[in-house]
């Protein structure tokens, strides 16, 4: 008989096969972390009611088999190899594999010669994550695939990481969406960061395969695949037990199986993992600690004693809602802290009825609501106030030490961190890339072992040997655990690492503090997560100083908005009645907003019938109803004049013009040039998520700048539109702006046009013109393009190509002399208006509606006018940098810096694209000219799935600190 075991992340599978490699048994069950118990167990079964002392053959494979093969002497053999082996023997014609397990994802390419794609440093998009988005939906997963077979719309949802998907789920939940919506959207979003991430520009064609639990267990995310395939995968008999069946199958050697066991029973026995120091060392050290930090009180009051006006504060945060009620003095009278379920307002309205039903002398004066349910709860309910989460944060911190110059809230998906300086929040840091850090990693680490998250923490306070676990994506984490667990360490020793864990991602990878001293003396600590005293330790051993944490840590959020309703009381609430609570009704309805060319899909709530919020709008216009755009919007008005450039029929036919990076500026100079040489010159489409999805399977890097990744839907777009000549070219040079040291494209923009040519191949008949052109180069660039275009197209003279260039460059210098003077105007009109000005800084692409999502009509919504930076560089002559300043975009960037140095009404907003490796230069340069002229700043991080919640908190909490 031939034994395979299949050990991986989550789960342990088993096949034994007789001499004719028929499958006589079979299994598949979680393991729980008990890898090596759970091996023992099945193996212990087979002995007994299979093998019977017959001669068998064993061999291991899977992600966490590997190390227990080699300890205990055991045939291992590398899962793909494994999966190949089976597929070769059962399905032989097979053209590629989709295979995901419950931490790793693979794409084997078996045709055309044979490759594998893995997941390397994120686990977005695997079976671990599919169960974390059904415990944020509070479903299992069998109602998830019921639920997904019901959808009506497909919302945007991130997969690369947990907190990205969460930021994304979380707001839809609180909005009212539907749960079969967002199911359906989640598989939607796995099976699209698992094509872009791992084909990477390979075609997936022919017979493709599913394989590993997910795809086995849930119809509908194969569907995803199948829809976003455009094909008709195929999930085979015992799609579970590949791996397995390849190892069985590739077995040579007998094994003994008592033997073996013996050596898996003695695996482990040993501690070998890496450690640090206790976090306390004797109980006197623990004592002394909770005294310290007793100290730190919010005052109390008596409720039902308490007569008149109070005051209450309301945080609906990512995972849970907080409310206090507030006495006239600042004291607590009462309060909850609850999970909200994925909809905080049944939990507000029950909470209300009882403030009624406990303490009917008690009047509310005012309320304020703030985090991810701010708006949502305030139109549900009437509140009073709706307040930015960093303000209601700092407010509650300055209550507990008037001077604090630093605050970090850790709360169950997200961080926020600022820095205070004259009593404004001058810098602030969130988690936008990863949720590692934060109170739902350490949720789930406890609900594996299973244990209560109190608990759970406790255990770490005296472990002797906490774990060295590192920064790790959450997912991977559990690899971590799991081989310390094999290894030794204790559950104790576990908790207190993830503890450490949680402050070093917070410290290394949020903060990103040089030294302690960098984050300042005074520090307030909040949010649930630091009501771990292990944490809290951690946290005041990294940075060597004592914090505060107040022992209202993880209501602080609502605490600061009762103080803010308080200072802002009018003395009458508009807050809804008893008889209007007892009566409330809640419906919602989805939609789509045909306003703009975004198609925003709305989500619709309506409360008692007559009140409503919107949630899903990226503007204003669903809700005033405006159409036009706002005449303080720069990004608008340059979008505006750039798609006035129409296709004019011409004698030599279509060329097409992929709109996107460094062709939206020059698309003036392309335009003119080619519609005088007699083209008609055709555009891709705006940016959509379906232009996206479309050109996915041909990007090779999962990593470049989403920019970027969009050229390939817009080349595809042009090639679905029959375009045949298609026109974008390598310019290694941009106009020389006489701002920098140089006038380099970034290399990206450079050069993606040979990416494009190296992997989007070009139907028959078409033609992709990608030849090197330097137009910066006024005299030459006539013979060099007449030289280039010759090569395909042999009726155009050099003295067209002549004509043509002179109008291009007169078009391209009209086009920067209007740019010049709209923003002239819009800067007149805002300082007519007393409004503040922002200079929204970037590259000329982030005009694109798909790339900066919105954000420009964001701050014109918060009362700002918007201009970018090209605006204000050509009022700057060249001045030093202490960087290489070779770039002309980034030269613009420090020129509009400098520029606004001595202006009161104008700071900046910078738009950084993820994957841009230079663009870590430009913000330090950009901070520290800011910095040095007392401007505010801040930065906001751009990709194809941006946190827009983290986005308006970035955007309210500045203009908070404008009003300062």
């Amino acid at each position: 008989m031939k034994i395979g075991l299949d050990v991986g992340s989550t789960t342990i599978k088993c096949v034994v096969l007789d001499d004719s490699n028929q499958i006589l048994y079979q299994s598949y069950e979680r393991h729980f972390s008990q890898i090596t118990q759970k091996m023992a167990e099945l193996l212990t079964r087979i002995n007994n009611d299979i093998v019977k002392g017959s001669k068998a053959q064993l061999t291991v494979s899977g992600s966490a088999g590997m190390g227990i093969s080699q300890s205990c002497k055991l045939p291992f053999i590398q899962e793909v190899y494994a999966t190949r082996v089976a597929i070769g023997k059962l399905i032989p014609d097979a053209d590629v594999i989709i295979e995901l397990g419950g931490e790793d994802a693979k794409m084997l390419f078996l045709s055309g010669g044979m490759e594998v794609r893995m997941n390397g440093s994120c686990a977005g998009g695997t079976g671990a994550f599919i169960d974390q988005m059904a415990t944020l939906l509070n479903i299992s997963l069998d109602e998830m695939d019921q639920l997904a077979e019901q959808y009506e719309k497909i919302y945007t949802i991130a997969s690369r990481c947990g907190v990205f998907a969460k930021s994304d789920v979380q707001p839809l939940l609180n909005q009212g969406a539907r749960k079969s919506d967002i199911s359906a959207s989640i598989f939607a979003a796995v099976a699209n960061q698992t094509i872009a991430g791992l084909a990477q520009g390979r075609k997936i064609a022919g017979k493709v395969i599913y394989l590993g639990g997910p795809l086995t267990f849930l119809p509908q995310l194969r569907s995803s695949f199948d829809q976003a395939l455009k094909t008709q995968g195929i999930c085979p008999e015992n799609s579970l037990y590949y791996v397995a069946m390849g190892a069985a199958l590739s077995c040579d050697a007998e094994t003994d199986l008592s033997t073996a066991l013996e050596r898996i029973g003695d695996y482990g026995k040993t501690a070998n993992f890496l450690s640090i120091s206790p976090l306390f060392e004797t109980q006197e050290d623990y004592d002394s600690f909770t005294r310290r930090h007793a100290q730190c009180k919010a005052p109390r009051g008596n409720a039902q004693a308490y007569t008149g006006e109070a005051y209450l504060g309301i945080d609906a945060g990512s995972t849970t809602v907080k409310a206090v009620l507030l006495g006239r003095d600042g004291e607590v009278l009462d309060s909850i802290y609850r999970s909200n379920s994925g909809n905080p307002v049944p939990i507000i309205r029950e909470y209300l009825l009882s403030l009624s039903n406990r303490f009917p002398k008690i009047q509310i004066a005012a309320g304020a609501v703030t985090g991810y349910g701010e708006e949502l709860l305030k139109n549900a309910f009437n509140i009073d106030f709706g307040i930015v989460e960093t303000v209601a944060h700092f407010t509650a911190a300055k209550c507990f030490l008037p001077n604090v110059d630093f605050v970090i809230d850790i709360g169950g998906q997200d961080m926020k961190c600022f820095k205070i300086r004259g009593g404004a929040i001058d810098n602030i840091f969130l988690n936008e890339a990863c949720s590692s850090g934060c109170g739902s990693f350490l949720q789930t680490f406890a609900n594996t072992l299973g244990y209560g998250i109190e608990d759970f923490a406790k255990m770490g306070l005296f472990a002797k040997h906490p774990v060295d676990l590192g920064s790790r994506c959450t997912v991977f984490m559990n690899s971590q655990v799991k081989q310390a667990q094999k290894d030794g360490a204790t559950t104790e020793d576990i908790s207190a690492g993830l503890s450490v864990s949680v402050v070093k991602n917070a410290i290394y990878k949020v903060i990103r503090a040089a030294s302690a001293e960098e984050l300042g003396r005074s520090i307030v600590v909040q949010g649930g997560t630091f009501l771990n005293d292990a944490v809290l330790r951690v946290f005041e051993n990294e940075l060597g100083v004592n914090v505060s944490r107040p022992d209202i840590s993880g209501l602080m959020g609502a605490y600061g908005a009762g103080i803010y309703a308080k200072a802002h009381s009018k003395g009458q609430s508009s807050l809804i009645g008893r008889e209007e609570l007892e009566n409330f009704q809640h419906d919602v309805k989805v939609t789509s907003c045909g306003m703009c060319n975004n198609h925003c899909r709305l989500t619709i709530n309506i409360f008692g019938g007559n009140r409503r919020f919107i949630g899903g709008n990226r503007c204003e216009k669903p809700v005033t109803k405006r159409t036009s755009e706002d005449e303080l919007n720069m990004y608008a008005y340059k979008l505006g004049e750039l798609r006035s450039y129409q296709p004019v029929p011409g004698k030599r036919g279509k060329i097409g013009i992929p709109m996107g990076l460094n062709l939206y500026e020059l698309l003036p100079f392309w335009h003119t040039f080619f519609t005088r040489l007699g083209f008609e010159v055709t555009l891709s489409p705006l940016s959509s998520r379906e232009l996206y999805i479309e050109g996915q399977t041909t990007i090779p890097s999962d990593t470049v700048c989403f920019p970027a990744k969009l050229m390939h839907g817009h080349v595809q777009a042009l090639i679905d539109g029959g375009v045949k000549n298609i026109f974008y070219p390598c310019m290694s040079y941009n106009f020389d702006e006489g701002l920098g040291d140089n006038h380099y494209n970034c290399p990206v923009v450079a050069y993606y046009p040979e990416v494009i040519s190296a992997n989007m191949s070009m139907p028959e008949g078409f033609r992709f013109i990608h030849d090197y052109v330097g137009i910066h180069r006024k005299r030459d660039f006539p013979k060099k393009m007449h030289g280039i275009l010759s090569e395909y197209f042999s009726d155009i003279s050099l003295s067209e190509v002549k004509e043509a260039a002179k109008a291009a460059y007169l078009e391209y210098d009209g086009y920067l002399t209007k740019i010049h003077e709209k923003g002239d105007q819009i800067i007149a009109e805002a300082q007519k208006q007393q409004k503040q000005i922002i200079v929204l800084s970037g590259r000329p692409y982030h005009l694109d509606p798909e790339i900066n999502h919105g954000i420009d009509k964001l701050i014109v919504s918060l009362g700002a006018a918007v201009i970018s930076e090209d605006v204000l560089s050509s009022k700057v002559k060249r001045f030093q940098t202490k960087v290489l300043n070779q770039w002309t975009y980034h030269a613009r960037l420090y020129a509009a810096a400098e520029y606004i140095g001595d202006k009161p009404d104008m700071n900046l907003v910078q738009l950084v694209s993820f994957g841009c490796g230079v663009d870590a230069i430009t913000t330090d340069e950009v901070r520290s000219i800011l910095e040095a002229k007392d401007k505010i700043y801040t930065q906001i991080k751009i990709d194809e799935i941006t946190n827009l919640g983290a986005v308006k908190i970035r955007l309210r909490s500045l203009f908070a600190a404008l009003e300062k």
